[in-house]
């Protein structure tokens, strides 16, 4: 009789699913941007108080985390190009491509838009008790005022890529059943393995 055993789990991708190190990155850094949204939306529907405060008190050195963790995932990704799933042919392929790459570019820019703000600001810069930036004695006008332009708007607009890309995720599993949440989140494919019959 065959039965089947998962295979274990690789440290780098493969062409069928992504390993240990892209996993780890990918859902420490989805958690992390929903812990941001969600200070951001209590905040915006209680305003100031102490669970907001709370959030709001985190609110950059959990950015400047996940600028560092977004830099690797990054990083790690160009290792991986050639090794990683294929994103497939056709029109579905090219907006799957070009979706990911939105995503990269915008989890980059916005923490940076944010250090960007916190390096032209007057308050010294130290998440965690490690300072980045020192306070300065006049803020650079400029790099406060277009990182403050931009930082909270290019974050709803990564909001709504992230919900394109769950959606997107959803359709996939539900609808054409290829497996794609597998290659992220699943034990892989499995292997046939022989087993004896059991004895009568």
């Amino acid at each position: 009789m065959m039965t089947s055993t998962p295979q274990p789990l690789p440290l780098r991708d493969t062409s069928a699913r992504y390993g240990r190190v892209t996993r780890l990155l990918h859902w420490t850094v989805a958690a992390l941007i929903l812990w941001q949204f969600l200070g951001m939306a209590i905040k915006l529907t209680l305003g100031r108080g102490p669970v907001s405060g709370f959030f709001v008190g985190l609110h950059q050195p959990v950015g400047a985390l996940l600028f560092v963790l977004i830099a690797l995932r990054v990083v790690w990704a160009l290792l991986n190009r050639r090794r990683r799933p294929d994103h497939g042919a056709g029109l579905v392929g090219t907006a799957a491509r070009l979706g990911h790459l939105a995503l990269y570019a915008l989890m980059l820019v916005v923490p940076l838009l944010a250090l960007l703000r916190a390096w032209g600001a007057e308050r010294a810069f130290a998440p965690l008790g490690v300072e980045i930036f020192p306070a300065r004695e006049l803020p650079v006008e400029w790099a406060v005022k277009l990182a403050g332009a931009l930082h909270g708007e290019l974050a709803w607009l990564l909001l709504v890529l992230i919900l394109g890309h769950v959606v997107m995720v959803g359709v996939h599993q539900a609808m054409w059943r290829d497996g794609t949440l597998a290659r992220m989140a699943g034990r892989g494919r499995r292997q046939p393995r022989s087993v004896a019959p059991p004895s009568t």
